[in-house]
This record gives C-alpha cells, structure tokens and sequence, in this order.
C-alpha cells in the first residue's frame, strides 16, 4: 500500500511539473513573440508540446522499477541511457564499416599515430613523418619491450615535454605487475576518449541488444575505490589509469553508492558503505566493477558482515565502529533512515543461506557487469555457481593499461571472445612458435589464421610503438575481416623450470578437472611457484611446482588426492608429461591454505606494488620469494 501511494505521489508531482513547464512556456511565448501567430498554429504546438512531454513521461515511469527516486536523478538517468543509445549505436556502426575493411582502418590509426607525434624526440629519432604506411613502418622500427622506454618515460616524469607524445601525459598509469614488477607507461586524453567511444558505448549497445532490461531506470552498485596517486618531479599523477570515482563524477547519481562514501580512504570501510547502500535499495538493477575478483571479494566481505549491515539498515545510521571522519559519517548518515521493514527482509534471506543470495537480495537484479575471463575466470565461476546463481554475467572487454584492445559483441556467449578494436591501437600479431626468436616477424590483422596462438604487438596512442604487450591470445574467428580472439595467458605468468612452458590457461584446466575429483571440495582461489624461488624450503630437489590451493568444503586432502593435480597436467600436456617420465621435474607439491588466505595476499600484493583495487589481479605465477613464503605461513595441510 506504501508503494502504491509513494508512486501516485511521484505521478502527480512529475504531471504538475509538466503543466507548470507549459504554463511558463506560454507566458514567455506571449511575452517574446513566439507565440504571436495564427492561432491555429499555435493551438498546435503547444497541444504537440504537451502530447510530447505526455509521451516522454510515459517513457520514463515504464521503465521505472525503484523508488524513492527524485525527479532530477530519474531525467538524468534517461537522458544519460537515450545520449549513450544513441552514441553506442553510431559507434557500432562506424565499428562494422572498419570491419569489412580492416586494412584501410589500421593503416589510418597507424599514421594518425606517428603524425600526431612526428615533432617529438622520438618521431624525429625514427623520422616518422616520412612513414607513408605499416610495411615501413615495421621496416623502420623494431619490435620493443619495456627497457626500451624505461628511460624516456622517466624523462617525461621529470617534466620533460615531447620526448614520447605531443601532449603532457595525464597521468603516469601504474600496470599491475602480474608478470613482475610493476611498469611505468603514460595515459593520454585520446587513450581515454578512445576507451569510452570505441569500448564503453559499444559495450553498452551491445548489452542494450542481449538484455533490454539494462534500459530500465534502476540503480547500479559498482564496487570502486578512490586510489591513492603519488606525484612525479615534475607533478604528474602516478597510479591506475582504470575508471575511478573522480573520472566517474558526472554518473555517480546513477550508482547506489553517494558521493561521500568515496571520501573514505580506506577500501575495506569503502566497501561496507557500498554494501550498506546496496542493501537499503532493492530494485538494484546491476552490479558492476572492472573485475569479476572484485565483485567476488564483495559478497564474501557480505556475507562475513552481514549482521552488522542489517543493524545499520534497521536503525538508519552508519556502522560508529567504521574509522571515518565525522564531516563524512554526518553526511552518510544524513542520507539514512530507519528501515525495520527491509532489514527484517534482509535478515529472513541471509538466514536461508548465501546460494543464490543476490536474487533474494534484489529481485530485478538483471546483470553483474565484470571482466571474467583470464584471471578473473575463477572468480566468475564462483559468482555464479554460488552467490550470484541464476544472473547473466557481461564480461563487456579486453583491455590493459596500454589501451584498449577488444570489445565483447556477444554477452549471451558463455566463452568471452573479443573482437580486436580497430582504431584503438594499430596491432600486430606475433606467432607463438616465434616469441623466443631473435628475429621475430608480426602478421596483421588481415594475416592471421584462425585457431592459431599469438602474441600481440600494439601501437597506441601513449607513446609505445610496436610494444610486446605479454597477452598471448588464440584467434577463434572473424567478424568480416577482423580478428576475434580468446585471451590465453600472459607470457610472463607460465610455470617453466624445465622448458615445458605450462600455460595459465592450461595449468587451471587441469586443476578444475583434478578438484572435481576431490569429494566436496570447491576451489576458490589458486597460485604456483616454482620450486627456484623458493631455495632450500622447496622440500625437494629436483625443480617442481609449489601448489597453494583455498578449498571450500575439505580441509586436507590425501596423498592420491594431491597427485591427481600432477596426473591431471600430464594428461595435458605432454612435454610436461615426458619430463616426469625421465625425472627431470619432480612431482607437484600441493599444499592448502586456510579460508581468506588470498585475501590477505591481495591486500599484501597491492600494498607491495602500489596497485589499485580497481585494477588489481591476482597472480597466478608468483615471481617473489615474499609472496611464496608469505602463503607458507598460512599452510593448513
């Protein structure tokens, strides 16, 4: 019954606010003259006026499914679907012309390139003006890693101008170091521009498409964080170039999160809050964050808390035992009210378990939004199997800290594929057999073949040029003539003590398959590290692989249990394979961690490497003795 009243209340407001709206425009026709003509005329326009404003209006309350909205965060909201509708469209379609000619676009993006930057150090150095097309350019410049800019970007940083790009950086964007440490690369306005017309207007007409229950007027809780940028010499921000509550200002009305929440520094607090806001609306229509890890980590955080959260709900006030500025608490707190109605809903859900709890939580919940592929695969699984049981996943695209890379036109696919952005970054395919090869030839994008491995070698519009980037991906196809491909492993994160080059993608293959041997066990999180790193505390002497496995349902596991894993890889591969036969890799020694053993390592990695919540991922390969013996501590059997 309060629903139904909340709603007529709305109604009648927004009808009195349109009558209000031609009222003045009457007044001020007559008194401006635009209303001195035929009567009519004028009969007309403003009877076609108000049908307008009728029909807008019966828009908006259709796709209305919340309450408790005001009238300016609902028009700004449909504003915001209609402009990023009709901007995704265009953009899709600009996307499928480059498509049916992929060679015209990558050349444009190529040159677009190396004119805007001709008249920098680097430009001259390489005398890019005189560069007419790709078959020089790749004639000219040589294929590069990071060393080879490692000293520029540090001039840039020093406040040098025109050294890479025309332009001042703006930011100095922070990689997340899964491949070793952590690399300094530069972030420009067009790498951004790029990000959001090419990648995010995209993406959400391709979502619009698959699920048009997105175009509702519903709230999303997106689970970011305030990141915390050093400064260079010369002043430059440094860390994440990712999406951050600062960039997202202008959309945070759209979130259940306010404003003030990103004003507390710390991400475990940051998160109750978010969980706080979320709870208290339940016609939250999407969850949203750059991974699907971070979502993961989210529900496990709610489910830890829960008790806590549904207080906060009943009495309308924030958690006194959070470590946040009273100026902040003030204004949170101005935002709640008592709510015994919802956390006894609340509290009812919690008590049946946490199966499928997002449904519960929020009944016209339509998509979590999160990169769940690579690192992030585990995590998706989980999500679904578990909390977010029974909702679509969109994992909208493939991106590093270099750009840009790939957009998912196909959210219904249960296998994320993405097709290659074509004037994102101009690319180049580097084919596996050749990644160790001194001299290294790159196919295009009109050159590669479908089922075949490569590493991909970009261009961008920050100042690398004909950059390794470490993603090894498979292509699965073509849309027209451009590539569409599976992410694979980063190079840098193969288990190899032998040779035998054990791949990310691989390795957890087998993994999966060994766990669902293992009664009632549940994997929910993994890494390795090779018996090199560890030195004398490896437990044996010929190399192997150290095995850190957080289970759910099982707390130990038997001899058999654990070879299974090795047995399991060796079905897969067999150079891995042939080296166990001859003894020249040991068996695998798989140790489990106990429950939020990862979560620790994360916070631990991210506090190590400067990185960012909002772009952190784990490593699957760990390359730190630290981090080895920091899981060695947490061993349970």
């Amino acid at each position: 019954m309060a629903t139904v009243q909340r709603r007529r209340k709305r109604n009648s407001y927004l009808w009195f606010m349109i009558f209000l709206t031609v009222f003045i425009l009457i007044v001020f026709g007559y008194k401006y003259g635009f209303l001195l003509m035929p009567s009519p005329v004028s009969s007309v326009f403003f009877i076609s006026s108000l049908g307008g404003m009728t029909l807008l209006w019966r828009d908006i309350t259709w796709r209305v499914k919340g309450e408790n909205r005001t009238v300016g965060s609902l028009l700004s909201q449909y504003v915001a679907i209609k402009v990023i509708g009709w901007l995704g469209k265009r953009q899709r379609e600009r996307l499928e012309a480059d498509t049916r000619d992929i060679r015209r676009a990558q050349e444009e993006t190529l040159l677009k390139r190396l004119r805007k930057n001709a008249d920098t150090y680097y430009g001259r150095l390489y005398d890019f003006n005189s560069i007419k097309d790709s078959e020089v350019f790749c004639q000219r410049h040589p294929v590069t890693g990071y060393e080879h800019y490692r000293h520029l970007i540090k001039q840039v940083a020093a406040g040098e101008q025109r050294v890479l790009i025309a332009e001042k950086p703006l930011i100095l964007a922070m990689t997340s170091g899964t491949s070793g440490a952590s690399s300094m690369l530069l972030s420009t306005k067009d790498t951004n521009t790029e990000f959001f017309l090419q990648g995010v207007a995209v993406c959400l007409d391709a979502m619009r498409r698959v699920f048009p229950s997105t175009e509702s007027l519903q709230r999303t809780t997106k689970f970011f964080y305030t990141p915390t940028f050093r400064q260079s010499e010369a002043g430059i921000p440094i860390g994440p170039n990712s999406s951050t509550p600062a960039s997202s200002r202008h959309m945070l009305n759209l979130y259940t999160t306010p404003e003030p929440a990103f004003q507390v520094a710390s991400e475990r607090d940051t998160l109750y809050l978010h969980l706080l806001f979320a709870l208290k609306d339940h016609s939250v229509g999407t969850l949203e964050s750059n991974f699907a890890s971070t979502v993961f980590y989210a529900f496990s955080a709610l489910q830890e808390r829960w008790e806590e959260l549904v207080e906060d709900v009943e009495l309308g006030r924030v958690n006194p035992q959070l470590a946040i500025e009273d100026s902040i608490r003030h204004s949170l707190d101005k935002l709640l009210k008592p709510d015994p109605q919802r956390a006894a809903q609340l509290r009812a859900q919690f008590e049946q378990g946490f199966k499928g709890i997002a449904l519960r939580l929020w009944p016209q919940l339509n998509l979590v939004l999160a990169v769940d592929s690579g690192s992030n695969q585990i995590y998706g699984e989980l999500l679904r199997q578990h909390y977010c049981q029974g909702v679509p996943f969109y994992s909208p695209f493939y991106a590093a800290t270099e750009g840009l890379i790939g957009v998912n036109l196909w959210p219904e696919k249960e296998q994320r594929q993405y097709l290659i952005c074509p004037r994102s970054m101009f690319c180049e395919f580097l084919p596996e057999a050749s990644l160790d090869e001194e001299q290294q030839p790159t196919l295009l994008m009109d050159q590669v073949q479908k089922g075949q491995l490569y590493e991909l070698v970009v261009t961008n519009a920050s100042g690398l040029f004909r950059y390794r980037i470490g993603d090894v991906v498979k292509v699965v196809g073509f849309h027209n003539q451009c590539p569409i491909v599976e992410f694979q492993y980063r190079r840098g994160q193969m288990l190899n003590v032998r040779g035998e080059k054990v791949s990310e993608v691989m390795f957890l293959g087998a993994l999966k398959r060994a766990v669902s041997q293992w009664p009632g066990a549940q994997l929910v999180d993994y890494c390795c590290a090779e018996s090199g790193i560890l030195g004398e505390s490896s437990g044996g002497s010929d190399p192997h692989y150290q095995v850190f496995l957080e289970l759910k349902g099982v707390r130990n596991l038997t001899e058999e249990q654990r070879y299974k894993l090795d047995h399991c890889l060796q079905e897969d591969s067999a150079v891995y394979k042939s080296f166990r036969f001859k003894g020249s890799i040991g068996p695998m020694r798989v140790q489990l961690v106990g429950g939020g053993t990862f979560q620790e390592l994360r916070k631990h990695m991210m506090a190590f490497s400067h990185t960012s919540p909002n772009t952190f991922k784990m490593h699957r390969v760990l390359r730190r003795k630290e981090y080895a013996d920091f899981l060695k501590g947490k061993i349970i059997s």
